[in-house]
């Protein structure tokens, strides 16, 4: 079997989805449902069962999982960068992720999890090595210290990949409020307001120009599906496109792709900021040194493990969620 952690949630939901798509119903999804809408995310997939994160932490313990996994997809934590609460975060995180660590360990399973792109803090290189990583909130330092154990326990002689997730974006995130990507939110702003709504100059970027690596969920999932089907590759890898675009670039592909489905033309950017559809508000005082102006994903190091699929840019890849939440999907 194949376990799911944070299965009803975005990426994991995406991910047993993509294993359906292959056949495999063979899943065990582990989530807090807690907050009881993210079981929309499973309600066209197939699963074998649903586990409580305790529940399934307790019956890990008794033992009664041994020799029956094959491999987890450790998707499970608490995204909130807003979250300042550092015992729930490092409890969540970080403690939660090396007792699957252990188990998988023990039982020769693969072992495929999220770290975050948040451990690069404000920097301007974005490479796997140490001498570059300075997270900027407790988030990113739980994801930052569950990669200085995996690098520690290197020699384990089983499959361990951590993903460096970039600004990822797709179905199924409609349940994370303020921590859905942008796209999410600029569709509701414009088909509510017919406008959206940027962020002013900041960290010597224009209105709008803060430049992130937004990378779709659909390759995220070929990614994972891929390391599925290669046990003999291990390491830490970062997992974005490997360009970096601007917030305006999001906004114009999203308007425009509304603006398609409505049997209108398409506008440039300087033609939507012209006509206020794309407008900016002052940089808020709260994420003044906590926020990431520039991410662009080094992945060469992806490439080198012989993955070489293409990445959806901003304007197809948001142009096809667009169209899923068009659809009501």
């Amino acid at each position: 079997m194949i376990v799911v952690t944070g299965g009803a949630g975005f990426i994991g939901s995406n991910i047993v989805k993509g294993l359906n798509d292959r056949g495999r119903s063979d899943i065990v999804v582990v989530d807090n449902l807690e907050r009881g809408d993210k079981f929309l995310n499973l309600t066209d997939c197939e699963i074998a069962d649903y586990r409580d994160k305790r529940d399934f932490l307790q019956e890990l313990a008794l033992g009664r999982y041994k020799g029956r996994v094959e491999a987890i997809f450790h998707e499970g934590a608490c995204s909130d960068t807003m979250n300042h609460d550092g015992l729930y975060m490092m409890r969540n995180n970080y403690d939660y992720s090396k007792t699957l660590f252990t188990f998988c360990r023990d039982e020769g399973a693969q072992f495929l999890y999220a770290s975050s792109a948040s451990v690069y803090g404000g920097g301007q290189v974005f490479r796997e090595q140490r001498d570059v990583e300075a997270p900027l909130n407790v988030y990113g330092y739980s994801k930052f210290l569950f990669d200085q154990f995996v690098r520690s326990q290197a020699d384990r002689g089983r499959q361990t990949v951590g993903f460096r997730y970039f600004n990822v974006y797709g179905p199924r995130e409609q349940h994370k409020g303020r921590m859905a990507s942008v796209a999410y939110h600029f569709f509701h702003q414009f088909r509510a307001e017919g406008q959206v709504r940027l962020f002013g100059a900041s960290g010597g970027y224009e209105p709008g120009e803060q430049r992130r690596d937004f990378v779709s969920v659909e390759d995220v999932v070929k990614i994972n599906l891929y390391f599925l089907d290669h046990p003999e590759k291990s390491g830490i890898y970062n997992l974005g496109t490997g360009c970096a675009q601007s917030f305006n670039d999001v906004a114009t592909a999203t308007i425009n792709a509304i603006r398609q489905s409505e049997g209108k033309a398409r506008l440039a950017t300087a033609e939507l900021q012209k006509q206020d559809i794309i407008t900016y508000i002052p940089f808020p005082d709260a994420l003044r040194g906590k926020y990431q102006s520039y991410t662009k994903a080094d992945i060469g190091a992806l490439r080198d493990t012989g993955y070489d699929a293409p990445f959806f840019d901003v304007d197809v890849g948001v142009g096809r969620y667009i169209e899923r939440l068009l659809q009501g999907a």
